[in-house]
């Protein structure tokens, strides 16, 4: 009995007899509105206690060897399919031209139409053993060269393929003014087929798979016909995307890990009157940021949950206690000075 009666004085809630209340209007207004608050603060910290939140966090990236996969989609209205390349290249070294694998190309119409859609490259095959060799006749059992027509950078050049042709023309700096006199390009089919597509458009969709590094993807008008050419397409204007790619891992609420990027686009456009060096078209070229960004959904703990809802019904009782304090002290001085005639 000793030892409860002692517990008594550790009471930290002293008990007030019921002769000393006195309820007001008032208090009883104060006591609806904060029961009202805490009720929606109550439902507020369920919600965030049962929906997880987004945690976001910075890390250097470090990571190496990667690959980043690239889907697009892209029309060009007034240039035919075969004049289309899709080429990749990064400051590793890493260059690929003419790309034609998991990529389709779709021959529309100038109603947008679809009159095709290939997966082959631009073109016809390549003809390993056209039927000169720069000019001359061939020995037997001489193998089969190709002639550059006048671009050769030594002798021993071959240009077995229309497009070799044109790469060879690209490196001195020439242009083909009459591709019908290429023999490569009449027997591989590409001057009939320039014909056939002169007048439409192309709608290419697919994917790259590229290196992580800085580098570039573009789509160019790469064939090199002189303007007066009547094979020639129409002027094209040169488009620059720069884009800076802020790699980031986003993990959901069951630890399931989804790795994409982030990123910003700048646009540069040039007139296609303008001379350039570079081959109308479109060109993407991205960096990579050296920082990583991780977002992650977390739950809040039951725990945090507790102490969220008795911080709410505390920290609202507590200030509901101050203005009711503030109300009824306030009218009393108020009735009071009434009651003296200190308003008169």
């Amino acid at each position: 009995m000793q030892i409860l009666n002692k517990l008594k004085n550790l009471d930290a809630y002293p008990k007030i007899n019921n002769d000393f209340y006195n309820r007001t209007r008032s208090g009883g207004l104060i006591t609806v509105v904060s029961s009202f608050v805490i009720f929606f603060l109550f439902l507020s910290e369920i919600r965030l206690y049962l929906y997880s939140a987004t945690e976001t966090k910075l890390i250097v990236d470090t990571s190496r060897g990667e690959r980043l996969h690239v889907n697009f989609d892209i029309t060009f209205p007034h240039l035919a399919c075969s004049l289309v390349s899709v080429d990749t290249m990064d400051v590793g070294g890493e260059q690929h031209y003419d790309i034609t694998h998991d990529i389709v190309k779709r021959r529309i119409d100038y109603s947008g139409n679809v009159i095709e859609s290939r997966q082959d490259g631009i073109g016809a095959p390549k003809i390993e053993r056209p039927l000169q060799k720069h000019g001359g006749r061939l020995e037997h059992g001489e193998a089969y060269c190709g002639s550059c027509f006048g671009a050769e950078r030594s002798d021993d050049q071959c240009c077995n393929s229309c497009e070799e042709v044109q790469e060879a023309y690209k490196n001195k700096g020439w242009a083909i003014t009459n591709i019908d006199l290429i023999d490569q390009c009449k027997r591989e089919g590409f001057v009939q087929k320039i014909k056939q597509e002169k007048g439409e458009g192309c709608s290419i969709k697919g994917f790259l798979e590229v290196s992580k590094v800085a580098g570039n993807f573009h789509f160019a008008c790469v064939k090199n016909f002189h303007q007066h050419d009547p094979l020639a397409p129409e002027m094209l204007d040169l488009k620059l995307e720069n884009l800076n790619v802020v790699p980031t891992i986003y993990s959901d609420i069951r630890g399931q890990k989804i790795h994409s990027n982030q990123f910003s686009v700048t646009e540069h456009y040039r007139d296609g009157n303008t001379l350039t060096k570079a081959p109308a078209g479109i060109y993407f070229f991205y960096d990579f940021s050296p920082i990583k960004v991780i977002f992650t959904e977390e739950n809040k703990s039951f725990l945090h949950f507790v102490t969220s809802v008795c911080a709410v019904v505390g920290g609202v009782f507590t200030v509901a206690g101050i203005i009711d304090s503030f109300v009824y002290h306030g009218r009393r001085a108020i009735k009071k000075k009434a009651e003296l005639g200190k308003f008169r």
